[in-house]
């Protein structure tokens, strides 16, 4: 059994135009995967401090804050799939 806990920034918004994140840590609770039409996709169920709770593919919940054409910093973890980008361009 693995002890380690992961977070990810809470994706949440926290005003009506949708311009301010709540941003805390949330806990990744689960990890399942889903079935799609392109193939298993690694899922998430997470919760914040404010009480925020999302499930999703655990894409959706790391924030692009790197420029393009670089992977977003992230940490290691043994249960995480292999990225899918390629190398080389």
């Amino acid at each position: 059994m693995d002890g380690s806990v992961e977070f990810v920034d809470c994706p949440a918004y926290m005003d009506e135009r949708g311009t301010i994140r709540c941003g805390l840590p949330a806990e990744v609770e689960d990890r399942y995967t889903m079935t799609s039409t392109d193939g298993p996709l690694e899922s998430a169920r997470i919760r914040c401090p404010r009480g925020h709770f999302f499930n999703g593919p655990i894409e959706a919940f790391y924030w692009e804050s790197q420029p393009a054409g670089q992977p977003p910093a992230r940490s290691a973890s043994p249960s995480r799939a292999p990225s899918r980008e390629t190398n080389g361009q």
